[in-house]
């Protein structure tokens, strides 16, 4: 870390898995929001936590994304940050935005209890598209008197055919 006076280590959960986007010099930029709880309890007894964006970048010497092609949704980690400032104008309008910027990443859980999680992932979307696919497929089925009698009302002119008048 560059400056002893801006750094910190985050430890949280992933709330989503990681956004990538690619830059045009091949470099890339991860996007993610990790969970971090606070150091005291509500009045429920509970702790909550704050979702902390996170921006990391990825050279373009690096394959893939590196330790960030292996962090998914819910996973524990420990992030050592700096904060940077940016600063520009949008709509005539200063802005000022604060960013956390991911410097190095530390897996908190084992690969064996985060591939296990990824799995359940998996199998749940699995058994729920299944699901889905289950109740588009099967046929609706309506009575056969309450199908004719629907029929008939939509005509415009009944059941038969109309009449046309002769133009001469």
């Amino acid at each position: 870390m560059s400056n002893p006076r801006n750094n910190g280590q985050l430890i949280g959960r992933l709330a989503r898995d990681p956004k990538v986007f690619e830059n045009a010099d091949g470099s890339k930029k991860v996007l993610f929001t990790v969970y971090a709880d606070r150091n005291y309890f509500n009045k429920q007894n509970e702790r909550e936590s704050d979702a902390i964006p996170v921006e990391a970048f990825v050279r373009a010497q690096v394959q893939d994304l590196g330790p960030y092609a292996n962090i998914h949704k819910g996973d524990l980690v420990a992030i050592g940050h700096v904060l940077r400032m940016d600063h520009y104008v949008k709509n005539g309008a200063e802005v000022f935005d604060l960013k956390v910027v991911a410097e190095d990443i530390t897996f908190l859980e084992s690969r064996t209890v985060t591939q296990t999680r990824m799995n359940n992932r998996v199998k749940a979307a699995e058994a729920q598209n299944q699901a889905l696919q289950a109740q588009v497929s099967a046929p609706v089925a309506q009575p056969a008197a309450a199908t004719s009698a629907v029929q008939d009302e939509q005509l415009p002119f009944g059941p038969e055919k109309p009449q046309l008048a002769d133009a001469s």
